[in-house]
């Protein structure tokens, strides 16, 4: 009896990521989630500088301004609940100073502006094709800050303004990279709040506009992450208690299947290797002092040695 779907994947033939590339990740929580797998694994990558960023126009914005290393002013934050913030970024880099913001923004600017002319490739993630227009400046922003809600106009991104964003990345970027992967996938949180049918309309809009520019011959790539979730994992244990995340058990789903297609045999030899340090590391013995436990800490150093000898970059007490 045949009881799941099953989306048929197959190894990606050219640019396999090993443990050479540099990785990039942009967009939705989606991409915490699989940058966290990739941090874990100590691949080096790099995951939303200007933090979570939900649709293709705000992603566009800060890839243009890192790229023309184009630094934000006071002028461009707001006051608004005790604390700075930026329209164009997350509420994580909000500060209590003015100064704290400007410097965070603009230094999250110099070091993307590096990691974009460096990755070998980038993942980016939409998450919804919904935003807002802040009326007063008659910009679309990444996040409203809990700033009143009538100082915005919430509109639906239509297919061809979402292509012609896209378009915009993947040129800006290989203005400086030419030889980058691009792998784009769609977020499989709904954005319920925008409604049930509306969140299906932005999802359309986003695969609408993101297989328009899927080329394997120019490197930009399409992952199934919202079909995985939708037609392999269609029932609710596989979502967090607000029924609307993914949970643990299928991000660990959704990575095994993009470890299948996108990772390198060499690379996922070594991540075995890697995923065992990391459950030594997390080992809690009974005595810490014990002579076996003093000969496992040994070895797993040992082990670890060994790692970063060939991968320097590996850092295990992160």
């Amino acid at each position: 009896m045949k009881l799941q779907t099953n989306i048929p994947l197959q190894p990606q033939q050219h640019n396999q990521i090993d443990y050479n590339a540099k990785v990039m990740l942009l967009g939705s929580c989606f991409s915490e989630n699989i940058g966290g797998k990739f941090n874990y694994f100590k691949f080096q990558s790099n995951v939303n500088p200007f933090g979570i960023l939900f649709h293709p126009v705000a992603i566009e914005n800060l890839v243009t301004r890192s790229i023309n290393e184009d630094f934000y002013s006071e002028e461009e934050l707001i006051y608004n609940n005790e604390v700075y913030s930026c329209f164009d970024v997350h509420s994580k880099l909000n500060s209590s100073t003015q100064k704290d913001l400007l410097r965070t923004l603009n230094n999250s600017i110099k070091s993307t502006h590096q990691q974009l002319k460096d990755a070998t490739h980038i993942i980016i993630t939409l998450g919804t094709a919904w935003v807002y227009r802040y009326i007063a400046s008659d910009k679309i922003v990444a996040n409203c800050h809990k700033v009143p809600q009538k100082q915005f106009l919430k509109e639906l991104l239509p297919i061809d303004d979402i292509l012609a964003s896209i378009e915009n990345t993947i040129a800006l970027i290989r203005s400086v990279n030419p030889k980058a992967n691009f792998i784009f996938t769609v977020s499989p949180v709904r954005h319920l709040k925008d409604g049930f049918v509306e969140n299906t309309q932005s999802k359309s809009h986003l695969l609408s506009a993101i297989h328009q520019v899927v080329d394997p011959r120019h490197q930009q790539y399409y992952f199934p992450s919202y079909e995985i979730m939708m037609d392999e994992l269609r029932d609710y244990r596989f979502y967090n208690s607000d029924m609307i995340h993914p949970s643990d058990l299928a991000i660990d789903y959704i990575w095994e299947k993009f470890k299948t297609v996108w990772l390198s045999e060499d690379a996922q030899q070594v991540l075995d290797n890697v995923k065992q340090i990391q459950s030594g590391l997390a080992h809690k013995p009974f005595n810490p002092d014990s002579e076996a436990h003093q000969k496992f800490q040994m070895k797993l150093n040992e082990r670890i040695e060994v790692l970063q000898t060939e991968y320097p970059h590996m850092n295990f007490n992160l």
